[in-house]
């Protein structure tokens, strides 16, 4: 049990980096929080139930995490990490847009943003990382479109 768990731990941990850079923006702090979120997994992977999968109970730890690391230190939530490496320069005004757009939102509706669309997990899974049922987790997932359009309109209009 433990030598199986110990790999798929390791399969889900780009993954739960990830989430954990979206949500701290800070290298250090991701990589803290996806460790002590390991940590925190492996002391209670009798809790995880055979058959189960892995991924949405580890990131519900990984967010549970990133949420207690922003509580105590009073950390400034940055909603996607952009890489001037990565970006094609005919859609960097598009990116800094859709960037500070982001910076706007409410934390709940990154992180579901984030889970959909940055990390690319099916709506079942989504649901199970935030702890509720697949309705509602399209709900959330909307409303956070929603929230999101209106910093989208006033970007484009400045």
């Amino acid at each position: 049990m433990s030598d199986n768990f110990a790999d798929s731990l390791e399969q889900v941990l780009d993954p739960a980096f990830r989430l954990a850079m979206t949500m701290l923006n800070d290298r250090t702090a991701a990589e803290d929080a996806v460790q002590e979120a390991a940590v925190k997994a492996w002391r209670h992977r009798e809790r995880f139930r055979p058959g189960s999968e892995l991924r949405p109970w580890f990131l519900a730890i990984v967010a549970n995490e990133c949420r207690s690391a922003r509580r105590t230190r009073w950390w400034r939530v940055l909603r996607f990490s952009v890489v001037l490496s990565e970006r094609r320069p005919d859609r960097l005004e598009e990116r800094i847009d859709l960037e500070t757009a982001l910076n706007r939102l409410a934390p709940a509706h990154l992180l579901v943003l984030s889970l959909y669309y940055h990390l690319d997990l099916p709506i079942d899974e989504v649901a199970r990382v935030l702890g509720c049922s697949e309705n509602a987790a399209r709900q959330r997932l909307h409303r956070a479109l929603v929230a999101l359009r209106p910093a989208m309109a006033l970007e484009a209009d400045a």
